[in-house]
């Protein structure tokens, strides 16, 4: 089942800037894969455009059956909860605790309350955090932080997560433990798309790999492949 569908898909800014040129690749249930490139090849345009923060010039952009092109007003939000996204930089609110910045999405969303601590408990479980649920992020190591920026995400039972440069400001220890946490996702029907230019990394996951170089797609490396070298 296909999660994500770039068809011949083109972005081009204001100015004239081109960011991506005909761009087409499928993300299917339960895959795990990389967007690797140089600074500016075009990663984050590519994300942007999957959580509806750009819009394509050319081509479709589908989640499932949907064409993203057509999702307007309130459809933008309903779009936004089937899509986790995790940042490079947390953007954890620090004046609330571990578990309030997890509980956010549930709560725009008008979830019950009881319903919300029992998917905050679990989801702060599942990242190694149950301990600490009621600290604040400033009492919170970076890798702590970036968990804590991964359940937020994860707490909508999101069917694709997005991640751009998760693991930018670890260290090679912390990076390979959220990794670890990444690849555990499939196996519960999550389907992960991870933007990176740390190419050591990618490379030792051993996943599926899209490379960018100025926009253009120029190599889809499988898994299989990556194994063999």
């Amino acid at each position: 089942m296909t999660v994500l569908r770039f068809d011949n898909v083109s972005k081009q800014y204001p100015g004239g800037h081109v960011a991506l040129t005909d761009l087409s690749f499928a993300v299917n249930r339960g895959e795990m894969l990389f967007v690797t490139g140089h600074s500016g090849a075009g990663k984050s345009t590519l994300l942007k455009l999957i959580h509806l923060s750009e819009r394509p010039t050319r081509g479709a952009v589908l989640l499932g059956e949907r064409n993203l092109r057509n999702v307007s007003g309130r459809g933008v939000a309903m779009h936004r909860r089937e899509v986790g996204v995790v940042y490079q930089d947390h953007r954890l609110l620090t004046d609330r605790s571990v578990a309030e910045n997890v509980a956010l999405p549930l709560q725009l969303r008008g979830l019950r309350r009881d319903e919300i601590r029992k998917r905050v408990r679990s989801v702060l479980d599942r990242v190694s955090l149950g301990a600490r649920a009621e600290a604040l992020p400033t009492q919170l190591s970076a890798g702590e932080q970036q968990r804590v920026g991964i359940a937020r995400a994860l707490v909508g039972e999101p069917q694709l997560l997005v991640a751009d440069e998760p693991t930018g400001n670890l260290d090679p220890t912390l990076s390979a433990e959220i990794m670890a946490l990444f690849a555990g996702l499939p196996e519960r029907g999550t389907s992960v798309l991870v933007a990176s230019h740390d190419l050591g990394l990618v490379k030792r996951m051993k996943k599926r790999v899209l490379v960018l170089d100025h926009g253009r797609l120029v190599d889809d490396i499988s898994p299989e492949e990556l194994a063999d070298g």
